[in-house]
Parts: C-alpha cells; sequence; structure tokens
C-alpha cells in the first residue's frame, strides 16, 4: 500500500489573518528570516512541520505564527477566485491561539511576515478581515515597537443599508479577539464624526484588551467624551459573521 503525503492545510483553530498571492517559487524560509532580522533588529526562528517544507512556525520571543506557503490548490481553488488578483499560487499566515494579553503582539508578527513574504515573492498580500490587498510599496516602514491602529483596523461607512442612517463599523478588531464597534447616524452628518468616535474607541477597546458589555462607560480622552455600549449584536458585512458592539451617541 503506497501511502501519500497529506497537503499541508491551515489548522481550523488558527484561521489566516493573511492570504498572500504570488507567482513562481515562494521565498525560502531562510530568505524569511534574513530579511525580518534585518528589518527587525530581533532573531526570529523558523521550525518546519515534520515531512514537510510548504509549512512552517515562525517564533519571535513567547509569540509564533504559522505559514504554508503555497497551499494546495484544492483547498483554496475557490478562494482564488474571489479574490481580485492574478495570481498563480497562494499561502496563508496565521497567528497562533493565544491570550487576549499578547495577541497584539502576535498580530503584530503575523502582520511582519506577511509583510516580508510580499515583499520577498513582489506578491500581493490580503488582509481577510478588512478585504484590504497590500502590494509591496503599500506596506509602510515600521519599527519593532510601533503600533499604529490604522494598520489593523479600518472604518466602513454605509448608507445603503438603512433609509434614513449611515451605519458605521469598524473592521479589524476581531484579529485581537474583540467585538468590532459600530455607531448609527442620520444621513447629512460628516461621516468624520462617525470616524473619530469609533477610531477612538478601537484604541480603548484594544488597550483594555476586552469588549466591554452592554451600559458599561467608555471614556475617550482625545475626544473629551464619554459614551456607552448601547447594544450588542452579530452582523454579517464583510460576508464573515461578527460580533459588534453599538456606542451611543447622546
Amino acid at each position: 500500500m503506497r501511502i501519500r503525503k497529506k497537503s499541508p492545510k491551515p489548522s481550523a483553530k488558527r484561521p489566516p489573518l493573511y492570504f498572500i498571492g504570488y507567482r513562481g517559487t515562494a521565498p525560502s524560509t531562510e530568505e524569511v528570516k534574513l530579511l525580518y532580522e534585518r528589518e527587525y533588529g530581533v532573531p526570529l526562528a523558523i521550525r518546519h512541520e515534520e515531512g514537510s517544507t510548504e509549512s512552517w512556525q515562525a517564533t519571535h520571543g513567547p509569540w509564533s505564527a504559522h505559514v504554508v506557503m503555497p497551499l494546495p490548490m484544492s483547498h483554496v481553488a475557490e478562494v482564488m477566485k474571489q479574490l481580485a488578483w492574478e495570481h498563480d499560487l497562494m499561502g496563508a499566515v496565521a497567528p497562533s491561539i493565544v491570550s487576549p494579553r499578547d495577541m497584539p503582539d502576535t498580530v503584530l508578527l503575523a502582520a511582519r511576515l506577511a509583510r516580508c513574504l510580499t515583499l520577498l515573492s513582489q506578491g500581493t498580500a490580503y488582509d481577510v478581515i478588512t478585504q484590504a490587498y497590500v502590494n509591496p510599496t503599500d506596506w509602510q516602514p515600521r519599527t519593532l515597537t510601533s503600533f499604529l491602529l490604522d494598520d489593523h483596523v479600518s472604518i466602513v461607512h454605509d448608507d445603503t443599508s438603512q433609509p434614513d442612517r449611515v451605519w458605521s463599523y469598524s473592521l479589524g478588531l476581531s484579529k485581537f479577539g474583540l467585538d468590532e464597534v459600530e455607531v448609527f447616524m442620520a444621513k447629512g452628518l460628516p461621516d468624520s464624526a462617525a470616524k473619530e468616535m469609533l477610531t477612538e474607541s478601537a484604541g480603548e477597546l484594544l488597550r483594555a484588551g476586552q469588549s466591554p458589555k452592554v451600559g458599561t462607560a467608555l471614556d475617550l480622552p482625545q475626544l473629551r467624551r464619554t459614551i456607552r455600549i448601547r447594544n450588542y449584536r452579530t452582523a454579517a458585512p464583510a460576508g464573515r459573521m461578527l460580533g459588534f458592539r453599538e456606542l451611543q451617541t447622546s
């Protein structure tokens, strides 16, 4: 009886944070290690899964992420059709499952790996949560200690879901194990007001490391105001079911 080698695939416990589309040969783990250490000045340990050159785990300090590159076409053919790119192959980067306290650093590690893989392959990264496409020139160089919310969370405005109100919401907090935030405002008001409130609220949730309960007051010192969590619900604006905490504006 012939024993077939199993094709690598992402674990159901580690949903991909980024897909990497590319052509040709995938970057070697040695290339990834050299670029990462040159860019961020810290050692990166890489360990291949037994019997697989395509699947490996990268570790920096106590944080780790899992990479499969390339993914077998039998698992990603349908996903490839949905993505707006013309790459022949696709890989995936998934953060390891960790406690909420360690989630921001683990997500940062996954993002840095996605950046390195995009630069080395000259391909395109696709942020699964925010649905953003990131080409090599789109990545912003960040130091090891810098964290910018805009790199990981986007604000979306939808004026079609309700006749008299605009639904504004975040996409990206779920990367960190948190619920997204949303607010409904009357049509005709500037989107900037909703964006400021959602951005500051998202930052406070990340600092707290947990989603507040309904009725909880949330201080937004940058805006010099306090808001409350009005409601909790689930919705799938981007095709993925997510939890949302509604902000009370008055």
